[in-house]
């Protein structure tokens, strides 16, 4: 084994640099991209450029077909929706579809939440869910019209319940989906912590698990909007009253076809609106913002 040789090694200076005054004033250099490109990459401009071809395709062949009982163009639809809101009805069948979607698509999350809380905290909560949602997923929910008019009769009820059952087994699954795809690692950092029930579920679960929560809210928005219109079609031929789907019934039927795609205009802006303005809205603010999506 060597010896040492006495020898010290000098310690390394530290050398400390002050910012070079002239070079902290500097401007920054930006590089300005072109104008095409900006815009190409913009959500909202792409978005509704496809909206202005898809309406551009749609004035063309209608003026080519020139057949208003068949196809009206899309500035007659446009000037047909605006003297509906204007004018016309439209406006409050609008309010009347709203609150009859808010009510079931509420009670259906609710419903939803506490069904997959049962799943995960108890193995017959588990075995609960699976079974009900084989019986009644695959059931339709505009094949329940007969019996919600039955049990309900005409009215706000019977519309809630079949919006209840589009939404229940569409964001129950979903959400129960992505429980079962949180990681161990995360599961047994939250019982390291004392956390059981409804605490592991608020506080663990519910944000691993939230792309998959917020999809199915999505999924379940989507049918309980379908559903509701079709819905408001048989009861309003049945009770001559409703919001959005008894307006497109009735203008049908007195072959304002104009005024129908008016009516199905505004069940597809509604729809943008939400998914636009609320679910895009939540998905940056949450899972965007916390890496879990692109």
């Amino acid at each position: 084994m060597a010896e040492p040789t006495g020898e010290m090694v000098a310690a390394r200076p530290n050398i400390y640099r002050q910012p070079d005054a002239g070079a902290a004033n500097d401007k920054e250099i930006k590089k300005t991209l072109p104008l095409l490109e900006r815009l190409r990459g913009n959500t909202v401009f792409r978005r509704c450029s496809i909206l202005v071809v898809l309406a551009v395709i749609w004035q063309v062949y209608a003026t080519f077909l020139n057949n208003d009982l068949l196809l009206p163009t899309f500035s007659a639809s446009i000037k047909a929706l605006y003297d509906a809101i204007v004018h016309g009805p439209l406006l409050w069948r609008i309010f009347f579809s709203l609150k009859v979607l808010f009510i079931g698509y509420v009670i259906g999350a609710v419903l939803a939440g506490i069904l997959v809380s049962l799943a995960v905290s108890t193995r017959l909560g588990n075995d609960l869910l699976a079974t009900l949602t084989a019986m009644f997923n695959p059931l339709p929910a505009i094949a329940l019209l007969p019996l919600a008019l039955v049990w309900f009769g005409l009215g706000i009820s019977s519309m809630a319940f079949v919006i209840v059952h589009s939404v229940l087994w569409a964001v129950a699954l979903n959400t129960q989906t992505g429980f079962q795809s949180v990681s161990e690692t995360l599961r047994m950092a939250g019982r390291n912590f004392g956390l059981r029930n409804f605490r592991y579920i608020l506080g663990i679960l519910i944000p691993a698990a939230f792309p998959s929560i917020l999809n199915g809210l999505k999924i379940g928005w989507a049918f309980a909007w379908r559903t509701l219109i079709a819905a408001e079609l048989v009861f309003g031929a049945t009770s001559r009253s409703g919001g959005i789907g008894w307006f497109i019934f009735e203008n049908r039927n007195a072959l304002e076809i104009a005024n129908v795609f008016a009516g199905l205009l505004t069940v597809i802006i509604i729809g943008l609106l939400v998914d636009s303005f609320v679910f895009r809205a939540i998905e940056r603010r949450s899972i965007q913002r916390w890496g879990m999506q692109r």
